[in-house]
């Protein structure tokens, strides 16, 4: 071949752009579709976080009726379970209840003692607020459950599933999601609320 020829074939293919799309598609595919995962992973989270917070709030609200029972909570848990895996089919759901006797103890949670000697520690009979009446100053004073007649109740409720997509040892996130919602109300005064007792620190 003559070297016009070998000119002109050289100019030929370096014109020829056929091939390029499909080399810049490869570089491009793969960020594409991990945008495109992480997407749609985190709207199938804020959905599933909007899902269960609505069903708390709404559980935790009939849950402090005065009308409320053990078995009637037991039924709100589940109406909250089946809302959820409604969307979230293979999750998996904790309930928990802890009463306080006022808002304040529900905040604090350790129960308050007189420091009489400035020492950041309940000891030579200093008195403590024994909220949960059990003789011992507890780091948190909340008793498991819904509690008695206007005890403040954190209802929370604790949602584990896997994510949809297999992207998370990609972003060094972990593949299980766990997320809570919780309410925090008083429940309704159909009698007359335990007293708090006065302890003392040995």
């Amino acid at each position: 071949m003559s070297e016009i020829g070998l000119v002109g074939c050289a100019g030929k293919l370096t014109r020829d752009s056929r091939g390029a799309t499909i080399v810049e598609f490869a570089f491009v595919a793969p960020v594409l579709i991990l945008f495109l995962m992480f997407l749609f992973d985190t709207g199938y989270y804020l959905y599933a976080r909007s899902i269960l917070t609505g069903e708390v709030l709404r559980a935790g609200r009939a849950s402090t009726l005065e009308t409320a029972t053990d078995t009637n909570r037991a039924a709100l848990d589940l109406a909250v379970e089946t809302a959820v895996k409604r969307l979230v089919s293979g999750g998996t759901l904790e309930f928990d209840r802890m009463a306080y006797k006022s808002y304040g103890r529900a905040q604090a949670k350790a129960e308050a003692f007189i420091d009489s000697n400035n020492n950041n520690v309940c000891d030579n009979n200093e008195s403590f607020d024994d909220a949960n009446r059990n003789n011992v100053r507890d780091l948190d004073s909340g008793t498991s459950g819904q509690g008695g007649a206007r005890d403040v109740t954190i209802y929370t409720v604790t949602l584990h599933y896997n994510r949809l997509f297999p992207m998370s040892s990609l972003l060094g996130w972990s593949q299980e999601v766990t997320m809570r919602a919780s309410t925090l109300l008083r429940n309704q005064p159909f009698d007359k609320q335990a007293e708090a007792l006065v302890g003392h620190c040995t």
